[in-house]
């Protein structure tokens, strides 16, 4: 009984956050359909595509094996900013809002992400955004 106390006091202990503690924000991941669900890069549709921050600088995307798009280092930062995301099949331009993390770590958390000035449809699905190109 002793060893399993002195196990969870040093798992606490260097599991807790301290100076170096971050929370980075939760990741923003699209997957584009047609009107028919089907996956629009797995069809070859969305061939080519990209997305930059309202300054012009090119945001890393990386494509997940099922065919996501997740936006990488996205969301750290206090306020709003706009985002443009271009490909072969249509355009589009989104906002995300953050702010700081209360919590015990430092970092940010997304608050809200507004999609802008087009005819799509998107659902916040469970830990994604699915985008309708119809």
């Amino acid at each position: 009984m002793k060893k399993i106390f002195i196990f969870l006091i040093m798992a606490f202990v260097f599991t807790a956050c301290g100076d170096d503690c971050y929370n980075a924000p939760q990741p923003i991941v699209f997957e584009f359909v047609n009107a028919d669900n089907e996956n629009l890069i797995t069809n070859g549709t969305l061939s080519n595509f990209s997305v930059s921050e309202e300054n012009q600088t090119g945001i890393q995307l990386t494509k997940t094996s099922d065919d996501k798009v997740i936006l990488e280092n996205v969301g750290a930062y206090n306020g709003t900013k706009n985002y443009t995301f271009y490909s072969n099949v249509k355009n589009f331009n989104f906002s995300i809002q953050s702010s700081e993390f209360k919590g015990g770590c430092d970092g940010y958390q997304i608050n809200k992400l507004t999609f802008k000035g087009v005819g799509i449809d998107v659902t916040d699905e469970k830990g994604y955004y699915k985008i309708i190109f119809e």
